[in-house]
């Protein structure tokens, strides 16, 4: 299932100093990364807009890992920046929760570039769709805790993830839940430097980001884990806009009318005369979830401020007192084991995993 690739194929560099071109040597070619040849693709298990995505062996330890080739196809310059940011950002982390970056692999082509990854068996959309039962809140629980670690561990090292959503957690048989697809993160220092509003699902989008904020914090990881929260507990989408604009009133609809009493700066955020929003004075993520006890509405409204600087954090939402009440958290390797469903769709670090719940 490899790629052919011919062995004797000569590499030719544009010479930086002076006019022509320079051979690789032979011993050159790969640098210091070893040849995707020593991996054995065993099936490919999805394609999204920053790669191809197979389940493969590594011959030299017969470990499972994904291993992800880096779309090349619309570059002239290089490596994709969305890849290199991916790149850096992971061989820097390691935490149980965030999906590993093993190790970078090449072919014989300068285009061939591989990403070898950790292997999860499910991913969090695919199993949604696929369950036969929900979810119980208990399960719910021990996936969201597991979440707000990786979260918490980002944070700390000043990364945003920018793209969190069900699509991108993933699970292995064990129970473990690993964030993936940093595409979109990026580092932040202080103070923060503007950002392009445009990230993150459209469903899983803060309010802040709709109405174009240019500063982005780690608050707006939190907004999108509290979409997640909800959409595990409710087993659909909590806030499946068509638009920008339906996305802006479902919140209002579910949240009540911001205002500067509420969130200061509201009204200078620079969509906001965008907006005809309808005066909506209620709360209503009671009546969405009548069954959550009080403490799980605290948590939910907390991850659902408004002003982003009153918004919960990774460390509030550990600590909340949801996780200390019954139902508790199951243990991870007590979680349930499902028929696997990463043959039909994308996996790490893929957006094809927006797929078909995911997309606006």
């Amino acid at each position: 299932m490899g790629d052919p690739e011919s062995e004797s194929e000569q590499i030719r560099l544009k010479c930086i100093r002076k006019d022509g071109f320079f051979t690789v040597p032979p011993e050159h070619r790969l640098g210091r990364c070893r040849s995707v040849k020593e991996f054995e693709k065993l099936n490919r298990i999805g394609e999204g807009t920053y790669g191809i995505v197979y389940r493969a062996r590594d011959t030299q330890t017969d470990e499972i890992v994904a291993l992800k080739k880096v779309r090349m196809d619309k570059e002239k310059d290089g490596v994709p920046i969305s890849s290199l940011r991916e790149i850096t950002l992971l061989l820097r982390l390691r935490h149980p929760n965030i999906v590993e970056l093993k190790e970078v692999v090449v072919g014989n082509h300068l285009e061939s570039i591989f990403l070898v990854m950790g292997y999860c068996e499910q991913d969090l959309a695919s199993l949604l769709e696929n369950m036969p039962t929900p979810f119980s809140e208990a399960q719910v629980k021990c996936i969201v805790l597991q979440v707000l670690r990786g979260l918490q561990y980002l944070h700390q090292n000043f990364i945003i993830h920018r793209d969190l959503k069900v699509s991108n957690l993933l699970m292995t048989d064990k129970g473990c839940v690993k964030t993936a697809d940093f595409g979109l993160a990026r580092a932040y220092g202080i103070p923060v430097k503007p950002m392009t509003p445009k990230v993150v699902t459209l469903w899983y989008r803060a309010p802040e980001l709709l109405l174009g904020t240019t500063t982005q914090t780690t608050s707006i990881d939190m907004w999108a884990m509290g979409c997640i929260l909800a959409e595990l507990l409710a087993h659909k989408p909590l806030l499946p806009g068509t638009s920008e604009i339906h996305q802006v009133d479902l919140i209002v609809q579910l949240l009540g009318t911001p205002s500067e009493n509420i969130w200061p700066g509201f009204s200078r955020l620079p969509l906001v005369g965008q907006y005809s929003l309808r005066k909506q004075p209620y709360n209503n993520l009671k009546h969405k979830f009548p069954w959550l006890s009080e403490a799980g509405l605290r948590l939910l409204n907390f991850l659902f401020m408004y002003d982003p600087k009153k918004r919960a954090t990774a460390r509030d939402g550990l600590e909340s007192s949801y996780f200390k009440e019954k139902p508790l958290p199951c243990e991870p390797e007590l979680m349930p084991t499902f028929p696997h469903h990463r043959n039909k769709r994308a996996v790490p670090a893929t957006s094809e995993a927006q797929g078909k719940r995911c997309k606006p």
